[in-house]
């Protein structure tokens, strides 16, 4: 295995992690607070990213963002990671219903924009952006309202109050400010829209501060977690995510490749990095916040060396030229 390649994706993924342990320390250290982190976090998620969504999209073509080949591989990849972790929890490890979807969510949606952005950017270049808005609607419009309708269904419910439930959480997506970003990017990109110089560029700005202020709150949101007396489930939920996830979406894109061959490579880098940081905050309805942040905590350290691996496994003919050469 020759050296280079492995330095390169090394070069690639560490300053990411320098980043979480610099938010980690920064609290730990109490140089930040929590109220600090939460506004940091409010800005990322209000501002920062909706910036970045919106930008990503509006600049590309209709047809590269509908992307219909890109949208039924990663959904069916992370139905399949959801479900199959689900059936595992409740099945063979007798979870109650509310915890196995809580897994089977964390096992298949990532977290693409604050963690995945930044790695999927430095690999397969500007087509990230568009990934992510891709990932983005995957995951906000049918995962996590499926997720939680899962965790909300009770045996022997009907289809009616299955359904409620659902459009309960959709409701609620409504609201999200990157989701609101998404729709008015496509509309952008649909009537060929272009904002004023001045706007684009202060829009430029909020998008640029967003990935490094993301992996700093990811690193203080850390501080506190403790792994004692659920580490079967956490070892579940961290092959589910870190293993399962990219090889069912890996599976699908050779099933039915999209057009593009850098959004080949970035469906399977968005499926390889850790699960959404809001995981705990979902779980908190179900009393199962500590799990849930145990098994976020124990994610983002495995993935460090996972997600080096995964890039060096991509195809050559996938990245473009000035991406890390696979390790062979």
């Amino acid at each position: 295995m020759d050296n280079a390649p492995v330095l390169t994706i090394l070069n690639t993924t560490a300053p990411i992690y320098l980043l979480i342990a610099l938010g980690f320390l920064a609290m730990r250290s109490g140089w930040v607070s929590v109220p600090d982190i939460r506004a940091i976090g409010q800005f990322v998620t209000r501002f920062g990213l909706p910036a970045l969504l919106y930008r990503a999209i509006a600049a590309q073509p209709l047809a590269t963002i509908l992307d219909a080949r890109y949208l039924a591989d990663y959904f069916a990849g992370s139905l399949a990671s959801m479900l199959a972790v689900r059936f595992c929890a409740r099945t063979l490890r007798r979870r109650s219903a509310a915890t196995a979807a809580l897994e089977g969510l964390g096992s298949s949606c990532s977290n693409s924009a604050f963690v995945g952005y930044p790695i999927v950017a430095q690999v397969v270049g500007p087509v990230a952006g568009t990934a992510l808005a891709l990932c983005a609607l995957v995951e906000n419009a049918l995962m996590i309202p499926l997720g939680l309708a899962l965790a909300d269904a009770a045996p022997g419910q009907g289809t009616r109050v299955w359904r409620s439930q659902m459009l309960a959480a959709l409701h609620g997506l409504v609201r999200v400010p990157m989701f609101g970003a998404i729709v008015l990017g496509v509309l952008a990109a649909a009537l060929q829209l272009h904002l004023p110089q001045a706007l684009d560029r202060a829009l430029a700005l909020l998008a640029g501060g967003a990935s490094a202020a993301s992996l700093f709150v990811i690193g203080g949101s850390l501080v506190g977690i403790r792994l004692s007396g659920i580490r079967s489930d956490i070892a579940l939920v961290t092959f589910g995510k870190l293993c399962l996830h990219p090889a069912c979406v890996a599976a699908c894109v050779l099933l039915l490749p999209p057009a593009q061959p850098a959004l080949r490579a970035a469906a399977v880098l968005y499926a390889a990095m850790p699960m959404l940081s809001i995981l705990p905050i979902l779980a908190l309805k179900y009393r199962e916040e500590g799990l849930s942040a145990a098994a976020l905590l124990t994610v983002i350290v495995t993935s460090f060396f996972t997600i080096g691996l995964v890039i060096g496994l991509l195809p050559a003919d996938w990245l473009p030229a000035a991406a890390p050469a696979p390790v062979r």
